[in-house]
């Protein structure tokens, strides 16, 4: 059942590899713990449901996003039930998803952002590698799961544009600029082609990004990597604040939401409005430009 499950995700509902393993995981989870409880399928209730998420809070101590998430998988396991002729009625339509806390993504500047990858040691290949994937990240504001997907095809290093599969498996182009452009050359015609050299696997991957042993570099393994970058850097951000700074910058030089949006790859502009909360710094000083007044009350520690 599970797997007709998953298959239903991809073709039915045209979501990702990646959402439907996030689903398969969470439906799992409540499938393993309806038959510690000795509930069948077809007999749950949705105070049942309530209380699998409250003991996923409790006990796992998922967040409120985590816990929404968890609804909306189970949400659609029980769609899928009804269109087997399991149940009647989806009793998880009734839950209500805990409210979301509005959390202001974590920036770097372009100063901070250019030392940590100073501390990335290009004397090596795999160091070249990392580099160009973080000025990459960075420039064209990417997703990990982005950039582990591309293919050598994918990307115009004279036009500066790679084509990009985001969420639900949707393409766009998304651009970068010289710096990226001269990592990803040295990358290409140097280092990648020593760390191909190594195995079979590795001369005959089509992916752009590769490990030591020839295959397509992981999501988890571009992650590891710039946590330990960001470890000698002494910086605590993740590699998703690079996609954060990318936007902020964009906004603070003056882009315009809708450009940001389909540069980010985001399919509702509520989500790229969360990066004009960010730059106070910005709004500081608009806010003096355009009330010039401000200035005849003081300082606020004269207040």
């Amino acid at each position: 059942m599970l797997d007709r499950f998953c298959s239903r995700l991809i073709a039915v509902e045209h979501h990702s590899v990646l959402t439907k393993e996030t689903y398969r995981l969470e439906v799992s989870r409540f499938l393993d713990y309806i038959t510690e409880e000795m509930i069948p399928v077809a007999e749950v209730k949705t105070d049942q449901l309530a209380a699998y998420i409250t003991k996923r809070r409790n006990e796992d101590g998922i967040d409120s996003r985590s816990a929404a998430k968890a609804i909306s998988c189970l949400r659609s396991f029980f769609r899928f039930a009804i269109d087997e002729g399991i149940i009647l009625n989806n009793p998880a339509a009734t839950l209500e998803s805990p409210k979301r806390r509005m959390k202001l993504p974590q920036v770097m500047d372009s100063k901070t952002v250019e030392d940590l990858f100073e501390k990335v040691d290009v004397e090596s290949p795999l160091g070249v590698r990392d580099r160009c994937i973080f000025e990459l990240l960075y420039s064209a504001g990417l997703r990990v799961s982005e950039a582990a997907a591309l293919n050598i095809r994918d990307v115009d290093l004279e036009g500066g544009v790679a084509k990009v599969r985001g969420k639900g498996n949707k393409e766009r182009l998304a651009l970068f600029g010289m710096v990226a452009a001269s990592w990803l050359k040295k990358y290409l015609y140097e280092a990648r082609p020593y760390i191909a050299s190594k195995n079979v696997q590795g001369r005959q991957s089509k992916a752009l990004f590769i490990g030591r042993r020839g295959k397509r570099l992981s999501r988890k393994g571009i992650w590891k990597n710039y946590s330990k970058a960001a470890g000698i850097a002494g910086t605590p951000s993740g590699l998703h604040t690079l996609r954060h700074s990318f936007a902020t910058e964009l906004l603070a030089g003056g882009a315009d939401l809708r450009t940001v949006q389909e540069l980010l790859g985001h399919a509702d502009l509520s989500t790229t409005q969360i990066y004009t909360h960010v730059d106070v710094k910005v709004l500081r000083e608009n806010h003096k430009r355009f009330l010039p007044k401000l200035s005849l009350y003081g300082k606020m520690s004269d207040i």
